[in-house]
């Protein structure tokens, strides 16, 4: 795994000065203390290759190493060439399959399940999939309701075999295209919080329990849950459906914001940093966003 995030921070009392808005009125809705923001010129595709060779040297890789690159994003630099193929080159890698994935917030987990199909055919054997977004770039900063939610940055990681009941048991994908007008972009961020907030907590909780139930395991397995960190009201009220503590609940929205396809892997590895996963344990990630769509895995951790 690897991440990266710009060193500017802006804080809800940065915003304050800027928008009719407050700190406590942003924390006690959201959860976010502070966002990261990149500056001008620094590319959706560099903080991507960043995070990139974090994962590979973790991995203990080398880029000649990747079959496949799958980048997550909403924010491309443009429509293309690829972020994909951008990383392709900067890292170095073979001219091996490259492509990007548009499914917003659940982006980083439909790369990982579309990884999954590449190993398991015996097709791929090491698949580099980051999540990389600006979206500081297409938010309206004189709109209150959506310019103090999201932040910029990027997670990677390297899927490869793992022995037998270990890695990706169990997943599901899914969307609904009657909530596209909940959450869009059409030139900036528009979106219907209340409708956003009611579709994330139901679907949190169903995704998470068909998967733990494909799985063959109960909701009491698990050991860690990674969500989508857009906002930490939803991710108490689903956890409280689930009846899952909140010291299993991962939270890193409050330092980063909603960071789009990239808030998985960032909070996964804040986990892993803070010694918080090890090995054999019950990790489910699972993710919401514009599409409507949605995803979630049942990972046993561990090689």
């Amino acid at each position: 795994m690897g991440c990266f995030v710009p060193s500017q921070i802006v804080t809800n009392h940065d915003l304050e000065k800027k928008l009719d808005t407050s700190h406590e009125w942003i924390f006690t809705r959201t959860g976010i203390e502070e966002r990261r923001i990149a500056p001008e010129g620094m590319t959706t595709a560099y903080m991507a290759v960043e995070a990139a060779r974090k994962a590979l040297d973790s991995a203990g890789l080398v880029p000649h190493d990747i079959d496949l690159i799958l980048v997550a994003t909403s924010t491309p630099d443009q429509v293309f060439p690829s972020v994909a193929c951008a990383v392709q080159q900067e890292l170095g890698c073979r001219p091996v399959g490259a492509m990007d994935i548009s499914a917003a917030c659940s982006g980083f987990l439909y790369g990982l399940v579309t990884a999954k199909q590449f190993i398991e055919t015996g097709a791929c054997k090491h698949v580099l999939v980051i999540g990389a977004e600006i979206f500081s770039r297409i938010v309206d900063w004189e709109d209150r309701g959506t310019a103090v939610l999201f932040g910029d940055g990027a997670g990677a990681v390297v899927l490869s075999p793992v022995s037998e009941g270990r890695g990706i048991l169990s997943y599901e994908l899914g969307s609904n295209g009657a909530g596209g007008p909940y959450l869009y972009v059409d030139g900036t961020v528009a979106m219907n919080g209340r409708e956003v907030f009611k579709f994330a907590v139901r679907q949190i909780n169903e995704s998470v329990r068909n998967v733990m139930e494909r799985a063959g395991l109960e909701v009491a397995d698990i050991d860690r849950i990674v969500p989508h960190q857009a906002n930490v009201r939803i991710l108490e009220k689903a956890g409280d459906l689930l009846g899952i503590p909140r010291e299993k609940m991962s939270v890193s929205v409050n330092k980063y914001g909603n960071t789009s396809a990239a808030s998985v892997p960032l909070s996964l590895l804040q986990e892993l940093e803070a010694g918080q996963v090890h090995d054999g344990d019950t990790l489910v990630f699972v993710g919401f966003g514009g599409g409507l769509t949605w995803g979630a895995l049942v990972v046993k951790w561990g090689k």
